[in-house]
């Protein structure tokens, strides 16, 4: 058990699992876990560690820009897997759609490591992400996809803590989802309804709001941002720019989540 040793020492067993692969490919999304899981894997493997990004609708480009920077910074090889195309079983958008999702995906990503020598594949879920409904951790096991932030007890503020002090951009970086995770369950998804909640979050990145989700209800938009940001909106002038930008998109109506950003909100229906 790792929970009891101090932050160094749980980096140095996680190094430890690392090198005990041999060689490894990291599911990249560019986000806070897989940049730092990138760094770790570097670290312990250097040449023989890769990271692997899937390119889809479902991740925004200004992700897989940043994916691209980070891994430029830590010097890891970065490859891209394009998906354009939607697959019916999530585009149908179930509440298992993350699982479907994530065992199509994994699945690519394990077959172009395999074209690099590579065998075993890294994700970067942590210690505190079983807590909300994650049917794609199911696809993980299934595939056998290796988990080594888990494995060694590392939690969302430890890795912030670690990723600050080896100097990563990400470290505090706000919590991202898919796309997807935008659009109730349901409701179907497709390519436009995708680059419209993209392009409305990029209208709330511009305004300065630094946590934040725009949940696509039909024709509906209901923004939530971190309750700590929330004052910000009492604004005229934010409210009317914001609610013009976003209706000009294509929404009839732009709401606001009197409660702020909560992680896994889109849940709730399910765990109703």
């Amino acid at each position: 058990m790792t929970a009891n040793l101090p932050l160094d020492g749980k980096y140095a067993r996680l190094i430890k699992l690392l090198a005990e692969k041999g060689g490894a490919a990291v599911a990249f999304s560019g986000g806070v876990d897989s940049s730092f899981l990138c760094y770790a894997a570097h670290d312990a493997l250097g040449d023989r560690a890769i990271a692997i990004t899937v390119v889809s609708p479902m991740l925004p480009k200004s992700e897989i820009d940043c994916a691209g920077e980070v891994a430029a910074k830590i010097g890891i090889r970065h490859f891209l897997i394009e998906e354009d195309e939607i697959d019916e079983e999530v585009a149908a958008n179930p509440k298992e759609r993350c699982y479907f999702c994530k065992k199509i995906e994994f699945t690519s990503i394990m077959n172009e490591a395999k074209k690099h020598g590579v065998h075993t594949v890294l994700d970067g879920s942590n210690l505190d992400d079983p807590g909300d409904y994650r049917p794609g951790l199911k696809a993980l096991e299934e595939l056998e996809i290796y988990s080594p932030l888990r494995a060694a007890e590392l939690g969302k503020a430890e890795i912030r803590e670690l990723s600050r002090r080896f100097g990563l951009p990400t470290w505090d970086k706000p919590a991202f989802a898919c796309l997807a995770s935008r659009i109730p369950y349901g409701e179907r998804i497709d390519r436009e309804k995708l680059s419209r909640v993209e392009k409305a979050e990029e209208t709330l990145r511009r305004a300065g709001f630094r946590q934040f989700r725009v949940r696509s209800h039909g024709d509906i938009a209901r923004i939530e941002v971190a309750p700590e940001e929330r004052r910000r909106f009492f604004d005229e002038k934010t409210l009317d720019s914001v609610s013009r930008e976003l209706k000009a998109l294509g929404f009839l109506y732009v709401a606001m989540e009197l409660e702020g950003y909560l992680m896994g909100n889109m849940n709730r229906a399910v765990k109703a």
